[in-house]
């Protein structure tokens, strides 16, 4: 299949000026979405594991596309693109990397998790916050599953 490079064109939004715009290549895999540098030497500017990938979103302009990605101790990065004709084909690649490893978190689970009816210990925090990322998921995935396609967008 194609990649998304191939047909459509990305800028990486580091300021309001578009002159100051990097060309990118944006490469999402089942785990992975990967920013490149349009260049000969194809830098890599940004790796973000898709398990670490807190909230991605189009924006008001449908060209406009962004991520915030959790780099550890409590620092997330936000990284803003411009998308030529549209976003639509990079936010459905990667609403699909994000199902597609949110069904691998709940197949990898083990039988004594999946049961309904053992509730968490009151006092475990862990437990709380991956009920709360969990809810969080799932509100992301019902919010993107409404939302209309692009193609209606622009009629």
């Amino acid at each position: 299949h194609a990649k998304l490079s191939d047909i459509w064109h990305f800028y990486l939004m580091t300021s309001s000026i578009r002159e100051d715009w990097i060309p990118v290549k944006l490469n999402v895999a089942d785990a992975t979405v990967t920013v490149i540098k349009e260049k000969e030497e194809e830098e890599v500017l940004v790796e973000c594991r898709v398990r670490f990938l807190s909230f991605m979103g189009v924006g008001k302009d449908v060209h406009s596309f962004a991520f915030i990605m959790d780099s550890g101790s409590q620092h997330f990065e936000c990284h803003v693109f411009w998308c030529d004709p549209n976003a639509g084909s990079v936010s459905e690649a990667v609403q699909a990397a994000c199902m597609l490893r949110y069904q691998k978190c709940l197949v990898a689970r083990p039988p004594s998790q999946k049961a309904c009816s053992q509730a968490p210990p009151a006092d475990s925090v862990t437990r709380r916050v991956s009920t709360s990322v969990k809810r969080g998921v799932l509100s992301l995935i019902d919010t993107l599953k409404q939302k209309r396609p692009v193609t209606e967008l622009n009629q």
